[in-house]
């Protein structure tokens, strides 16, 4: 197993079981996944890393001032078109198809009356809304594995912010294992979801850079 942090530093680790890899996995499986999570636990993680699993590779990724803020307005844009009572989460594990992707993203909606698993958490089947806010360290994962794994997953909408360059990356209509739609929009331009949901779009004048 390798551990990544976004300084690109490494550390090979060992002692931990995991499930042999089927040669065409399409669940994650949670006994591999929990060990690793875990042993992630019991070990001295930095305080103020965000750690997600993505493909086997433990990633740790430092939590920033302009990530938050951005993460911060698409929450309030969920809560003024869907409520306040409207079930969203923010780094929070959910366990996605493929062989060990124990992911955490910034933003996840989740479809209204959905119900917790027997391990206590939610499913990827509900769902509807994801968004992403790009490292340095981990922009790969976020375009590339990250994006493969919640096509697969039949996620509706993947919306990717990125304060370096000022652009998001909006993904829809999967299918097939890949996102249909790519529209790519420069920080200043609505990204308008009107289509999957009636009346749902996010301004993004104010979304920091970096």
């Amino acid at each position: 197993m390798t551990i990544t942090e976004e300084r690109t530093a490494t550390v090979e680790t060992d002692g931990i079981e995991m499930d042999e890899p089927s040669e065409q996995p399409l669940e994650p499986s949670p006994n591999a996944l929990d060990a690793l999570f875990e042993w992630l636990e019991r070990s001295p993680v930095p305080e103020g890393y965000k750690i997600e699993i993505v493909e086997g590779a433990v990633f740790m990724v430092p939590q920033r001032d302009i990530h938050w803020q951005t993460i911060r307005r698409i929450v309030r844009a969920l809560e003024d078109r869907f409520g306040m009572d409207v079930l969203v989460t923010s780094d929070v594990r959910i366990d996605f198809p493929g062989e060990l992707n124990g992911l955490c993203p910034d933003v996840a909606k989740i479809a209204d009356g959905a119900k917790k698993n027997k391990q206590g958490r939610w499913c990827y089947q509900d769902i509807e809304f994801i968004a992403e806010v790009i490292s340095k360290g981990t922009s790969a994962n976020d375009y590339g594995p990250k994006r493969d794994v919640y096509a697969t997953a039949e996620v509706p909408v993947y919306v990717i912010a990125d304060p370096y360059i000022g652009r998001c990356r909006v993904f829809t209509h999967p299918q097939d294992g890949e996102y249909k739609s790519d529209l790519t929009l420069a920080y200043g331009k609505p990204i308008d979801l009107r289509e999957l949901f009636p009346g749902f779009t996010i301004t993004t004048d104010e979304f920091p850079r970096d």
